[in-house]
């Protein structure tokens, strides 16, 4: 059992190659595969011309680089601009529905003031008693039967008959 537990233990380092338990530190270093300088070679006049002209930027190009960076640049503060708008709009119609909603409340509380304070029994009363007035009878009703509208106009006297 140890000897199996010893072999995996060290069995990552098969792939290694064996260093020493020691290392080297100073100018005494030696230097490992040193690469000797290649000479530069000389590059023709017309190679150096086409190079220079590569890195180079025209005028044309920077004037184009330019307007491109004007739109880009306009863009952005248009952009800016409409979201300010619609912020801006966005608190108006806030502000405008915080209203909406007080005057309903006013409303509802004027209407539930004015239903509480009509009593219909006393204005039965007033009618009948000191105004002579007297329920329908039957023979004074009359029945119309409607057509394409939901109400009825009258536009002349209603028949006795």
């Amino acid at each position: 059992m140890a000897s199996t537990r010893n072999q995996n233990k060290y069995n990552h380092r098969r792939g290694q190659k064996y260093t020493a338990p020691y290392y080297e530190d100073g100018n005494a270093v030696r230097r490992l595969e040193e690469v000797p300088e290649q000479p530069k070679k000389e590059l023709s006049r017309r190679a150096r011309r086409n190079r220079a002209r590569s890195t180079s930027i025209s005028r044309g190009y920077i004037a184009f680089l330019s307007l491109v960076c004007a739109l880009a640049t306009a863009s952005c503060v248009h952009y800016i601009r409409l979201t300010a708008q619609v912020t801006a709009q966005k608190n108006v119609v806030a502000q405008k529905e915080l209203k909406l909603n007080q005057l309903k409340e006013d409303n509802d509380a004027y209407y539930s003031e004015v239903l509480t304070s009509v009593d219909l029994n006393e204005i039965r009363d007033k009618a009948i008693n000191e105004l002579g007035m007297q329920y329908a009878t039957e023979d004074q009703i009359r029945y119309y039967t409607l057509g394409n509208n939901s109400y009825v106009r009258q536009y002349q006297d209603v028949p006795d008959n």
